[in-house]
């Protein structure tokens, strides 16, 4: 399996800034264990890299690689959908028990 590589964008440390990451590693730890990485970039403390990638919301995932690459905003609340629109394949079988995938 292909690694994997995301860049998420958050505005300061906020509710929705924290639930948007912990969906996203547990969106990655359920569908790519062991074969991903994040990086969490705060764009009000780096507001050059985010304009540099053009990022206009926040939360906002990008998948760097592998290409090509791909964008989510939101806080990935829906994370089969957040899932199949950052191109991540699809895991067989049932989620854990207790886990809402």
């Amino acid at each position: 399996m292909a690694n994997y590589s995301f860049r998420m964008y958050v505005a300061g440390h906020t509710r929705r800034s924290q639930a948007a990451e912990e969906n996203l590693r547990a969106l990655c730890d359920f569908y790519l264990p062991g074969c991903h990485e994040i990086e969490v970039v705060d764009a009000t403390e780096q507001p050059d890299l985010a304009e540099e990638e053009r990022v206009l919301a926040t939360p906002i995932v990008i998948r760097t690689s592998p290409l090509p690459g791909y964008r989510v905003i939101g806080d990935l609340s829906d994370r089969a959908k957040a899932a199949f629109l950052l191109g991540i394949p699809e895991v067989d079988g049932p989620a854990p028990e207790g886990q809402t995938l």
